[in-house]
């Protein structure tokens, strides 16, 4: 009778762990739907940093892509993600090379998707775990099933961070070149994706060699990418 009661008190742990994670799940794709139509109003690597009380105090402003120089766009892709409007939201072919790279003695190098990078920052926090990894891959590949690739690369543009406490390319725009996004250069938008790999040591506003060098190669890549016709994609 015990053993029969033992079993049953376990099943109910079970049903309530498995209900526990379909409504974890659930929620999280209602919201994922939600901010396809709604703009985040922020995200969890600026709450982490608001909640750090760190300075100089976060600088964030939410600007339409409408509103966001094409260049910038291009500047992204060229930069993080040359086959963004090939994946659905993790690069495969990416994640392959890089994991064979690795074993043929080489260093781990990141491969992830301006998707991934939009899902991390959104709902996640830094890291280098396979936890999170597979959390955010599988974030990516709904928010790429959910949202047009516009829409992703709106809430990329606006969320990331460009340097300390400056979140969003209308504040980076603003706080580096004292001008609204909608007006970047193509040089300008090259810079400000220069840092986004590492945006607390790499600096738009003093460049080290290796930016400067980092700026050139995206300005290459951008007109590569213009012949291409990427921006008409869009």
């Amino acid at each position: 009778m015990k053993k029969k009661t033992k079993n049953s008190f376990a099943q109910r742990i079970l049903r309530l762990f498995l209900w526990c994670a379909a409504g974890a799940v659930a929620l999280i794709f209602s919201v994922i739907l939600l901010f396809r139509f709604v703009n985040p109003p922020t995200s969890a690597f600026m709450l982490s940093y608001q909640l750090s009380d760190a300075k100089p105090a976060l600088q964030h402003q939410w600007v339409p892509l409408s509103e966001i120089s094409d260049w910038m766009p291009l500047a992204v892709m060229a930069s993080e993600d040359q086959r963004f409007l090939e994946h659905h939201g993790v690069d495969f072919q990416a994640v392959q090379k890089a994991v064979s790279e690795y074993q043929a003695g080489e260093g781990l190098r990141g491969a992830s998707t301006i998707t991934q990078q939009t899902a991390k920052n959104l709902f996640l926090w830094n890291g280098r775990s396979f936890v999170r990894k597979a959390i955010e891959a599988g974030l990516a590949l709904t928010i790429d099933a959910l949202w047009p690739k516009r829409r992703i690369l709106e809430v990329y543009l606006n969320i990331a961070e460009f340097g300390t406490g400056i979140y969003g390319v209308q504040a980076a725009s603003r706080a580096y070149y004292g001008i609204p996004a909608g007006v970047l250069s193509a040089r300008q938008a090259a810079q400000l994706a220069a840092v986004l790999p590492n945006p607390k040591v790499l600096s738009v506003s003093a460049p080290s060699v290796y930016v400067q060098e980092r700026v050139s190669w995206i300005q290459r890549q951008m007109g590569q990418l213009s012949r291409w016709g990427y921006l008409d994609a869009l």
